[in-house]
């Protein structure tokens, strides 16, 4: 029974090992061209189903009101879309003499360039009680992953604004009319997403299996999972460091959300993003698995963390009024 309770909470981590299983097994089926018509169904209606569907979940006065915390917005964006994927690219510089498989090292560099999720980095800040809230800068994450793909940059440009930004602006458009409907039958817009999401998966991998010039070794795998542990690991000791300075202006909520929301990277954003970036390019699903790694490593991390944060955070705030003058 608490296996049954443990897959049905974990339940789109064991999709993403069934996609890429059945992938494997009946690659035919999700190739371009085949049954499915990946070329059409994925690269243009799932993309921007998810899209869509963000438009309709996000709360515009919640965007809003986040944008009052500056600051904190301000260090999220420089560290994430800045600071780690510079860092990321000097740190390949030295794994590019090692023989780990080199499209997983350029599947590290995209997991770089991608923003935080909207989902599991605000979900871990509410349970622990900090502030929430990210403000996302894709066109950024879009310049950097353009300038290293086949793909011309126009066309990239034009296919993400017709899949991307086109439906989520209509999804915020169809909310403003049905806001009381959605605010009392509070439809399962992340179970959507996420459902969608496995196709694509599902259908990237496809195209890998079918390629016989494509081969993974299991040694890059167990160095690149090593290496996605210590990223992690690291970049939250050093936002936590960084933000807890005595000089940082922070709030212990603050510190939660930049611990969070700077070292998390999403991947529902992610993948449709390197499905069109990277078209076509036959090592598509090899620079996926960094990232199709990282999501389920900063869920675990996360999860395992939330209690040694909370319990700091609220010390450190009993401390902050303890020590403040009455009047």
């Amino acid at each position: 029974m608490r296996l049954l309770e443990r897959m049905r909470k974990d339940w789109f981590m064991v999709g993403i090992v069934l996609a890429i299983a059945g992938a494997k097994l009946e690659p035919s089926i999700g190739v371009n061209g085949g049954p499915l018509k990946p070329e059409i169904t994925v690269s243009y209606i799932a993309v921007a189903t998810i899209f869509f569907n963000s438009g309709l979940s996000l709360k515009t006065e919640e965007l809003t009101s986040a944008l009052v915390h500056l600051k904190l917005h301000l260090f999220i964006q420089i560290f994430t879309l800045a600071f780690f994927p510079a860092t990321i690219w000097l740190f390949l510089q030295l794994l590019s003499i090692t023989p780990i498989n080199e499209w997983l090292l350029k599947g590290l560099q995209t997991v770089g360039c991608m923003p935080p999720p909207v989902s599991s980095a605000v979900i871990l800040t509410k349970a622990v009680g900090g502030n929430e809230g990210i403000v996302i800068t894709p066109l950024l994450l879009l310049l950097f992953l353009g300038s290293s793909s086949s793909v011309p940059f126009t066309s990239i440009f034009s296919q993400l604004f017709m899949t991307v930004v086109v439906p989520l602006i209509i999804g915020q458009i169809v909310r403003r009319y049905i806001k009381d409907w959605l605010e009392r039958k509070k439809p399962p817009f992340g179970a959507i997403s996420s459902s969608v999401l496995l196709m694509i998966i599902y259908t990237t991998f496809c195209d890998t299996f079918s390629n016989p010039n494509i081969d993974l070794d299991k040694f890059s795998l167990v160095l690149i999972l090593f290496i996605i542990f210590s990223i992690q690991l690291s970049f939250m000791l050093l936002t936590f460091i960084f933000s807890t300075r005595n000089n940082s202006g922070f709030t212990p909520a603050d510190t939660v959300a930049i611990i969070f929301c700077s070292t998390h990277k999403s991947l529902t954003l992610g993948i449709p993003m390197l499905k069109i970036v990277f078209a076509g390019h036959e090592h598509l699903s090899l620079i996926s698995v960094p990232l199709l790694i990282y999501h389920p490593a900063q869920i675990l991390l996360g999860s395992v963390l939330v209690p040694t944060i909370k319990s700091w955070m609220v010390s450190r705030q009993k401390g902050v009024k303890l020590t403040r003058p009455t009047v």
